[in-house]
């Protein structure tokens, strides 16, 4: 495995989880307004546990980062994320999606999840099974 830091290992497992429940959920061809409501839910969830995860890789690395910001930003500078400013937009669309409930935002950020943020966190997912 990538560390021996138990905490990783944690929350490693935690974000497959989280990762497998989103990939899930996504498989809903034409999800009800409960539906849309819980994959929204779900990819919040992976998108913590993604920037997370990226955090504690990189304190194993000798890196700081004190924000999802901070970290994303590393992350991409170390290799680990491909496209850092998709990442800044899902982080964007992840503050926007706790705070306010409207279904054309519900509509738009899920189809986001669909196109964009879910193959960023399939991509990090891999990245980290690759270094088991």
């Amino acid at each position: 495995m990538i560390t021996k830091d138990i905490r990783f290992e944690q929350r490693f497992q935690n974000f497959e989880k989280a990762h497998h429940v989103l990939e899930q959920s996504l498989l809903i061809q034409s999800p009800s307004e409960v539906e849309r409501g819980g994959i929204i839910q779900f990819f919040e969830l992976a998108f913590e546990l993604s920037w997370k995860i990226m955090k504690d890789y990189l304190e194993t690395q000798g890196f700081i980062a004190n924000s999802p910001r901070e970290a994303l930003k590393q992350a991409f500078q170390a290799g680990v994320i491909q496209d850092g400013h998709r990442w800044i937009d899902a982080l964007e669309k992840r503050n926007l999606s706790t705070h306010i409930y409207d279904e054309e935002v519900a509509l738009g950020i899920l189809q986001d999840i669909r196109q964009y943020y879910f193959p960023l966190i399939d991509q990090l997912y891999k990245y980290f099974q690759n270094l088991k």
